[in-house]
Order: C-alpha cells, then structure tokens, then sequence
C-alpha cells in the first residue's frame, strides 16, 4: 500500500508558502520539496509534528494510505 504525501493540497488549502513552513521546521526549502514530491522515504516525527503544528492539522491530513491497485483483493 503506498502512501500518498498530501502536503501541496494542505499548503493551498491554507495559503501557506513552502519557504515560510520550511524556515519554521527548521529544514531546507530543497527537503520540503522532495517531501510534497513524496520522493523520501520516511520524515522524522519531530519534523511531521512541527509541520502539523504550522498547519494546524494531524499527520492523518498529510499521509493518506491508497491501495495499490496491483495488490489482490481480500
């Protein structure tokens, strides 16, 4: 089941700035990119937990669970 990174649709949904959040996490402006593009293979909680709190919202609005659509049903 791969996990879908959902952090562009937050940042339009509260008209936020990638620069703004990533000064505010403390990471570079280049490791959000890749984190929206869903091209890291994990995130630290720290860094979920201080991009939650700039957005307001739960790790559960960025990271959404799809299924794979190779994978058999149960």
């Amino acid at each position: 089941m791969p996990i879908t990174v959902r952090l562009n649709v937050m940042l339009a949904e509260r008209n936020v700035k990638s620069k703004d959040l990533a000064e505010y996490v403390g990471i570079t402006e280049a490791n959000l990119s890749l984190l929206k593009q869903g091209k890291v293979k994990g995130v630290r909680f720290d860094t979920l937990q201080r991009i939650c709190e700039y957005l307001q919202c739960q790790p559960g609005d960025l990271l959404v669970s799809k299924p794979d659509s190779s994978e058999p049903v149960a």
